[in-house]
């Protein structure tokens, strides 16, 4: 038998101002034409002014909650990946928790970048598998606009602000592979290459925020590789093949990478949950926002296996594999 984190609601925000590739254009040296030939990006949701991180991950997780049933002051748990705070200091979950559940739970947040996803769900599942919650929410939320220089195509492009949320409960399970929740999560990251995807500021060195500064077609390359090897990593580890999954939902970093990446695990692109045309790179927040859209509309049914994948600065990356 093994204690499983099964979820049990998933939650959605974007913000309702929405940027088209022709209205970029006006405002930086770029086209329609030139953003989605590259990657694939047709629009993106930005934070409207004084709307915060916090903001949008609460929103996010009011929604997990009330269609997971749960009440917040009955969540034990509450986690926000996101590399965009509100401050430095206290953690953005903290303001989720106060603004949702009951004091005296945890709260924390979990910073690695675009694979904060799949960073922060292998730790919520190690905290429900070991006791200490029964009940959890995660949450990734990012104001990735705050952090953008405008007049650099190569990146402002590529980046939206939103949220997307899970609510979890610990289940008992028979420790194989058809038990619902999370199965596997596989973490990596190689800091070396911090040169090729970074943000230029930070308290201790800069005392301001920076921007991103990136390498796209070094990026491009690492991820590849690193992604088809993680997935492969969840297969192996669960004793199944690429033809078990019944969805792929990939961090939506940029069209190409998807398709990459999929050619590359041939997996059958029908089973590739993509979003990146409608919401940009919502770093930590893609994956949820993704896994949102196609449970909204019916396409990822209970009971179907689910493989997420994710790369990001540092560089971090892994998968999850879950049973919905």
């Amino acid at each position: 038998m093994k204690i499983r984190s099964v979820i049990r609601g998933v939650g959605s925000y974007l913000p309702a101002n929405v940027v088209s590739n022709d209205e970029l254009a006006k405002r930086v040296d770029t086209s329609d034409e030139w953003i989605q030939e590259r990657t694939g990006i047709k629009q993106r949701h930005i934070a409207a002014d004084g709307e915060k991180t916090s903001d949008l991950a609460i929103a996010a997780g009011r929604q997990a909650l009330e269609r997971a049933g749960i009440a917040g002051e009955d969540v034990d748990l509450f986690v926000v990946a996101t590399a965009t705070p509100d401050q430095t200091f206290p953690a953005t979950a903290a303001k989720v928790q106060a603004a949702l559940g009951r004091p005296g739970a945890p709260a924390f947040d979990v910073q690695a970048v675009c694979s904060g996803f799949v960073y922060g769900l292998s730790v919520v599942d190690s905290l429900v598998q070991c006791g200490q919650a029964k009940s959890a929410l995660f949450i990734g939320a990012e104001t990735f606009s705050r952090i953008l220089d405008w007049e650099d195509r190569a990146t402002c492009v590529l980046f939206g602000d939103g949220a997307g949320a899970v609510a979890l409960t610990a289940e008992q399970g028979t420790g194989t592979v058809d038990d619902r929740g999370i199965l596997s999560t596989h973490l990596h990251s190689d800091g070396k290459h911090h040169d090729l995807l970074y943000v230029d500021g930070g308290a201790s060195s800069t005392q301001t925020t920076g921007y991103v500064r990136m390498e796209g077609r070094e990026v491009f390359r690492h991820a590849v590789v690193n992604l088809a090897a993680t997935v492969k990593e969840a297969l192996a580890a669960n004793e199944i093949t690429i033809d078990d999954v019944d969805w792929l939902v990939p961090h939506q970093a940029n069209k190409r990478i998807l398709d990459s990446t999929a050619k590359k695990l041939r997996i059958d692109p029908a089973k590739v949950i993509v979003t990146v045309d409608k919401h940009a790179n919502t770093s930590a927040a893609s994956i949820p926002l993704a896994l949102a859209a196609a449970i909204d509309d019916e396409r990822i049914q209970s009971g179907q296996l689910v493989l997420m994948e994710a790369m990001g600065g540092g560089f971090t990356w892994g998968s999850a594999l879950v049973r919905m």
